[in-house]
């Protein structure tokens, strides 16, 4: 009898904290409050980026494209001249959560990117939108999460 009670209690701890973990207000009310802050999502997840656009002055040097070659060399460059955009794009390699990193443009202010071809992809790709179809870092953004977002 004491059994059957203790195994109810048990049965109703882990329905109550399985209701209250999924409560999402607390998440949204943080990204709408911290505007300049890398913005990062639970679902689905992704990964971290700044909404809206950081100042360039407080993003840190991307590296010399010429330390490259190919691919990895053109995403680099693209880094460099569009940092802004970069800085609100979510990088799908998930390196925000295992090096810290703050946006897809952090990926370029080390050699991380050059390892790494979601990163490159994913910024050739932002300077092709942006260049040639004139679209805006939010378009781009969303373009990025729908491609990469299943993944």
């Amino acid at each position: 009898m004491i059994a059957i009670a203790v195994l109810g209690l048990v049965v109703g701890v882990a329905v109550l904290i399985m209701k209250g973990g999924n409560d999402q207000s607390h998440s949204t009310h943080e990204q709408t409050a911290n505007a300049n802050q890398p913005v990062s999502q639970t679902a689905p997840p992704v990964p971290a980026h700044y909404d809206p656009a950081p100042s360039l002055s407080s993003l840190g040097p991307t590296l010399p494209p010429e330390r490259f070659v190919g691919p990895t060399q053109q995403a680099y460059m693209a880094a460099r001249e569009i940092p802004q955009t970069l800085a609100q794009l979510p990088c799908y390699c998930h390196c925000d959560r295992g090096m810290g990193h703050k946006s897809l443009h952090s990926c370029f202010e080390d050699e991380h990117a050059s390892h790494c071809a979601v990163c490159v992809e994913e910024a050739l790709l932002a300077y092709r939108l942006q260049k040639e179809q004139k679209l805006p870092a939010d378009q781009i953004r969303q373009k990025i999460i729908e491609k990469y977002g299943e993944l």
